[in-house]
């Protein structure tokens, strides 16, 4: 079975070498939508996949980092690099260029890994992520399944190569949330409210 969580968020980026001259030479924003499935075999305790109530705490903070903020190509000309940074306080820098194909993968990999580390309090059973779908616009999206999402041939993404501004981190319930994530700490799932 398969369930489905949408986040929403506004982000401002620059795609560099892409077909269109406006995106690739021209700072915009997109509202985004972003759809996280998951999947199991089984049902746990609630007989549900996995509660969606679980999901507004870390996941969503995970996603909404990308809320207000310009996410920046880490690879893109420095001097951009370094300006974006000094003019938002909100900003994600990527070790891949922002576009919906990579923003797809980059928030698989941050969401499969905190999932892998989170340990289940009632009876959620071999819940995976099936796939990230990122709608840039109304009608167009990129959806990233797991071997979309670690294939070298689109570019490796390593977790210590992301950076959340101090004002995103900021957001996070659990300030130390993204460093935990790379130090592979163990969370455990919290009692929904």
């Amino acid at each position: 079975m398969i369930i489905r969580k949408m986040f929403k968020f506004e982000n401002a980026h620059i795609v560099r070498g892409c077909s269109s001259v406006k995106c690739r030479s021209s700072l915009h924003g997109h509202s985004y939508k972003i759809e996280l499935l998951f999947e199991s075999n089984f049902l746990d305790n609630g007989q549900m996949v996995y509660d969606f109530g679980l999901m507004k705490q870390n996941m969503k903070a995970l996603v909404e980092s990308f809320d207000h903020a310009v996410a920046i190509w880490s690879g893109d000309d420095k001097e951009y690099v370094s300006d974006m940074k000094k003019h938002s306080l909100r900003w994600v820098e990527l070790p891949v260029s922002p576009s919906a194909e990579q923003f797809s993968r980059v928030i698989f990999i941050m969401i499969d890994k905190l999932l892998r580390l989170t340990s289940s309090v009632n009876g959620e059973k071999e819940v995976k992520l099936n796939s990230v779908i990122v709608h840039e616009t109304d009608t167009g999206y990129a959806q990233c399944f797991e071997s979309d999402a670690y294939s070298l041939n689109m570019g490796e993404i390593k977790l210590d190569e992301i950076i959340f501004s101090e004002e995103v981190q900021n957001d996070w319930a659990d300030k130390a949330l993204w460093e935990k994530i790379k130090r592979s700490e163990r969370f455990v799932n919290p009692t929904c409210v």
